[in-house]
């Protein structure tokens, strides 16, 4: 992986090592204090804008377009509000997806099955260890934006996010979020109508840079991926680990997301 990976400055190959600590040290202070951690230019440049060309084509042809309407939540109905409560509007996401099946022979893949990766994020997450995902279309998903496309507010389902940005628009695609915006407690269904409504003064804004790896703490952090703008698409790869073995998604949900069951 050196060829692809700058482990000089992140030496994920060197696991129990005072460097390898080091990291993860750093990693889980920043993961404690904003919710997310980056490593900047991880994957090489150069590699990741060849990754981004090479799948162009792909994109072009093969790829899906996934576009749904939807709330914060990703939920039809929530029991303790009323349809109209602020805290349900309605939004658009798009996108282009490519699967897993379309990326096998990329770095891509590469990374995501090479064992110090997983090792790797699960110290950074205090998990005991990290299992890929037995899901063949799931497992890796490459995400396209283009002209006015966009990733809409919205909550995680997991409790981490993993992905790595292949290229950035010229403008637009910019990632906002709200730490901590509720908990596993407190929904904070005003605070969330607020945002929506009026903004919130705590929202951040981060421009990430192509072979930056992201991980973000999504599922109490209201976030979204401003609409693109520019010909030049943002492109961004899209990593899941579980903390169990043998997870997959069911053919309902790969039609929901993918447009195919395999």
């Amino acid at each position: 992986m050196h060829d692809v990976l700058d482990l000089n400055r992140f030496p994920l190959h060197l696991p129990g090592s005072p460097r390898w600590h080091a990291l993860v040290d750093r990693c889980r202070a920043d993961l404690a204090d904003s919710g997310m951690f980056n490593l900047e230019a991880l994957l090489r440049p150069d590699i990741a804008a060849a990754q981004a060309s090479a799948m162009a084509p792909d994109f072009a042809n093969h790829s899906f377009r996934h576009e749904r309407s939807h709330n914060i939540y990703f939920l039809d109905n929530i029991k303790e509000l009323s349809d109209d409560h602020p805290a349900l509007q309605r939004f658009t996401t798009s996108n282009q997806t490519l699967c897993a099946d379309q990326i096998t022979d990329s770095v891509l893949t590469e990374l995501y099955e090479w064992p110090p990766f997983a090792q790797f994020l699960a110290a950074t997450m205090d998990q005991p260890a990290l299992f890929l995902m037995d899901d063949p279309l799931a497992r890796i998903n490459v995400m396209s934006y283009r002209q006015g496309q966009a990733l809409n507010w919205h909550f995680d389902r997991s409790e981490f996010t993993t992905t790595m940005l292949l290229q950035a628009p010229e403008q637009g695609g910019e990632f906002e979020y709200r730490t901590d915006l509720r908990s596993d407690d407190d929904p904070n269904y005003e605070g969330v109508a607020q945002l929506l409504q009026r903004g919130d003064s705590k929202v951040k804004t981060l421009r990430l840079s192509p072979g930056t790896l992201n991980v973000f703490k999504g599922k109490n952090c209201a976030h979204r991926v401003t609409p693109v703008s520019g010909p030049r698409d943002r492109v961004i790869a899209v990593f899941s680990f579980y903390d169990r073995p043998g997870v997959a998604f069911s053919d309902a949900e790969r039609l929901g997301f993918y447009g195919r069951a395999s």
